[in-house]
């Protein structure tokens, strides 16, 4: 056999097994295509699959008709897929890359088409060259896709006068803005910013199991030239804020069964001339203890509460290991502490109470205390009893007005979450809500609902930040901005609660489980706009190919889904926005300059079904956000999974998460971006390499400065960035050496007058890569301005 015979020998065997090919896959949309039809679903599936069969044979029979058959398919797919989605970029990839690759083969093999009228090599090849320019510009497009939406504006200029220069509250003030008047990094230098010093701090969480394992969720703090940091073991460093050097360390020998973690520390600048703890750290535990701690030498301060310690379960009865304890960080105004709690989120009712406390930062004695479902008690329960239990609790950050004397307390749920027939009328008052204490006394001041009789676990899970804005005579109202896990933001007046942008009572799906009930409405902040919380439909499901898209969209129409507030039920049901967000516990930022709300948010729907006692009990359900909750004391256990192609892939479309610039005053987005590429994450759980900037969930909140930077690090692949706040470009990254799940931070040392850039870098959620990382970024000596 000579070479020209060899080459037609092995393009004739290619030819067939590229017609085998389609004539399978054909029969594979056929088959779900049609079963996509009985579910009510589109036709398309099923046309095309008898399109590729019949053409598919052709192919393998050599016969050129396979060829134009399917290049009549392929333009059927590009009609549909143009009627389905228009020109948006990622449906349309979904629907049409690889049926493109398929044209681009055929086109190759189209001259060993022997059979009907041929088609020359100067003919296909031509064809298969325009095709490939194609892919490849869809490619190139994928890696640099552009804005989702673009800025047509500059940022205003806003009179500041926040000059603090240091970070002393996980926010870095109390009002939760995350803006930071520092200025030497600005848009223009920022990509000449390099690694100043790395710590490590040796604690390094266990990524399992998946959600109970530990998670570095860290933002340090700044008091003059000593940066504080805690570990998911609650661990505390004293680092020098210019070399990173270790002053001292501290172990509490903390410890859980899950949930490890540490989002951030508390300072309590003394109000007597001690010698000794005249500043402290303070932190809570995980076993549910709060400490203070000496700033210059770490040791407990012995004034406070039992040589250095106040027991938080005081007064809570029962509390089973992993049960209660702090997730967030203590909050320290006016001489007091304001503690809340998380709880095990699902398994039981009657768990630990979400009552809030208020300790005397001097002495740890107990100030006040506010529990929702008892206001009469302020103090301890008296031997024997208990704050009630079950209820709502405050298990994320707190924001603080002292000018007004408010402190403003984002609620959770009366667990569990996802069935509601067994609670009180205070826990339906509560829950889901913004509530305005007295700083002083602990007393109600006002409270605004955001969800009622929430049973989709959409508890208000970020820090509430404080702004004024223009209301529309030349003047500003005090306002409180909340974001939510509904893509909600509402806007109120933090004086009284009352809306300043509308809200509306909407009316959504009814039909809860028997023993339950759902409310008629729900409030809608129609005065801004949501964000990622657009209705899904069977178009909006996604797929790298077209048979996870055909396998989502399959899904989808078994589920119940009728919009916003689907109920859970005894048939899977859809909950879109899901409850990890939306915006979640990293909260947000604001611009002050320009009056700019940057929020970051996820994307990813769960299916949700309601599992009968009896069921949930053989099956010994232990799950808390995903997977198989017990929730013992109700008729139901709760399943609950994100909704996903079998290829690992949230079902609807890309992004999967945001970055957002809101401006305040005209309350419209100014623009948005996809936030996160899938370089270490992928299909399967593989890294896929790709620096592709799909937008991935976030986890951990953003940060921005004077000189118009929004510096943001919890994305699922290994980056800090750096964003112009008028554009939403990314100007600078740095790869770190894992992902990072906290919020960056950054101060200018007393010392040297540098601008640092800080950020904890334990590993983001979805990855087994964990480290203990604390990275600092500098501009170089000469670019600075610093002095030494």
């Amino acid at each position: 056999m000579n070479d020209e015979e060899k080459t037609s020998s092995w393009v004739s065997t290619v030819t067939v097994l590229v017609g085998l090919l389609m004539v399978v896959a054909g029969i594979g949309l056929l088959g779900g295509g049609i079963y996509l039809i009985l579910l009510g679903g589109s036709w398309y599936f099923s046309l095309a699959g008898i399109g590729l069969v019949i053409s598919g044979g052709l192919v393998m029979a050599r016969h050129v008709l396979g060829f134009w058959l399917y290049a009549v398919v392929f333009m059927g797919t590009a009609l549909w897929a143009w009627w389905e989605v228009g020109l948006d970029f990622w449906p349309q990839v979904s629907r049409l890359f690889a049926p493109a690759v398929l044209l681009f083969l055929l086109a190759l093999l189209a001259p060993a088409l022997r059979r009907g009228k041929p088609i020359s090599g100067g003919t296909a090849y031509p064809v298969a060259a325009v095709i490939l320019l194609g892919l490849a510009a869809t490619i190139f497009h994928a890696f640099y896709p552009g804005p989702i939406i673009a800025s047509k504006t500059e940022p205003p200029s806003l009179t500041v006068t926040d000059q603090a220069r240091e970070w002393h509250h996980y926010g870095r003030q109390q009002d939760g803005t995350r803006y930071a008047p520092q200025d030497q990094i600005t848009p223009d230098n920022v990509d000449q910013l390099e690694v100043a010093w790395t710590f490590r701090t040796g604690d390094i969480p266990n990524a399992n199991p998946p959600g109970a394992g530990g998670e570095d969720q860290n933002t340090p703090i700044q008091v003059g030239d000593t940066l504080y940091v805690c570990t998911v073991h609650n661990k505390v460093f004293a680092l020098d804020a210019d070399s990173g050097e270790q002053k001292w360390s501290f172990d509490p020998e903390a410890s859980s069964p899950l949930w490890q973690r540490c989002r951030g520390l508390g300072y309590y600048q003394a109000s007597n001339n001690e010698e000794t703890c005249a500043g402290r750290i303070v932190l809570s535990t995980i076993d549910a203890r709060l400490i203070e701690l000496d700033a210059q030498t770490g040791a407990l301060c012995p004034s406070f509460g039992d040589g250095g310690t106040v027991d938080l379960k005081q007064g809570m009865g029962e509390v089973k290991p992993g049960f209660y304890f702090q997730t967030s960080a203590p909050t320290v105004a006016r001489g007091l502490i304001i503690i809340g709690g998380w709880v095990f989120d699902n398994m039981m009712t009657g768990e630990p109470s979400g009552v809030i406390r208020a300790f005397r930062a001097d002495s740890g004695e107990l100030a006040w205390a506010w529990d929702l479902a008892n206001p009469a008690l302020t103090g301890l329960p008296r031997e024997g009893e208990t704050y009630t239990r079950g209820t709502p609790n405050v298990w994320s950050t707190p924001a603080v007005d002292e000018e007004l004397g408010l402190i403003y307390l984002p609620t959770g749920n009366a667990t569990p979450d996802f069935y509601g027939g067994h609670r009180t009328d205070a826990d339906e008052d509560y829950s889901s809500s913004i509530v305005a204490l007295d700083l002083h006394t602990g007393r109600e001041r006002w409270k605004f609902q955001t969800v009622h009789h929430d049973i989709w676990d959409y508890d208000v899970p970020s820090q509430p930040a404080l702004f004024d804005v223009d209301d529309g005579n030349g003047n500003t109202v005090p306002a409180l901005i909340q974001t939510t896990k509904r893509g909600q933001i509402f806007m109120l007046d933090r004086r009284t609660g009352t809306p300043i942008a509308e809200v509306e009572e909407r009316p959504v799906p009814q039909g809860a489980v028997d023993g339950d009930w759902t409310s008629p409405t729900q409030p809608y902040s129609v005065g801004m706009p949501a964000i990622g919380a657009e209705k899904l439909s069977e178009a909006a499901m996604w797929g790298a190919t077209p048979f996870d898209q055909l396998y989502c969209r399959i899904q989808f129409r078994k589920l119940r889904y009728e919009g916003d507030f689907t109920p859970p039920g005894l048939t899977p049901s859809l909950q879109w926005p899901g409850y990890f967000g939306g915006m979640n516990w990293g909260s947000n930022t604001i611009y002050k300059p320009g009056g700019y709300l940057i929020v970051n948010d996820t994307r990813s729907p769960q299916r949700v079904l309601l599992v009968p006692r009896e069921e949930a009990d053989k099956e010994d359900a232990s799950a808390s956000h995903t997977g198989l909750s017990p929730q013992h004391g109700t008729p139901y256990g709760a399943s609950k999974y994100v909704f996903m192609s079998p290829l690992g892939v949230p079902c609807q479309k890309p992004p999967y998460g945001t970055l957002s610039a809101i401006d305040l005053n005209r309350r419209e987005v100014v623009w948005q971006i996809p936030l996160g590429t899938v370089e270490d994450t992928g299909p399967l759980g593989l890294k896929m390499h790709l620096p592709i900037p799909v937008g991935m969930p976030t986890v951990g909140g953003p940060m921005s400065t004077a000189s118009g930077l929004v510096f943001y690090a919890g994305t699922l692949d290994y980056n800090i960035r750096a964003m112009d706040v008028a554009s939403g470009e990314t100007v600078w990254k740095h790869r770190l050496p894992v992902g990072s799940q906290g919020t960056p931070m950054t101060y200018i040392s007393p010392a040297s007058g540098k601008q640092y850039l800080v950020i904890s870098a334990g590993g983001s959620r979805q990855s087994p890569d964990r480290g203990d990382y604390i990275v600092a970024f500098a501009l170089p000596d000469k670019q600075n301005g610093a002095t030494r």
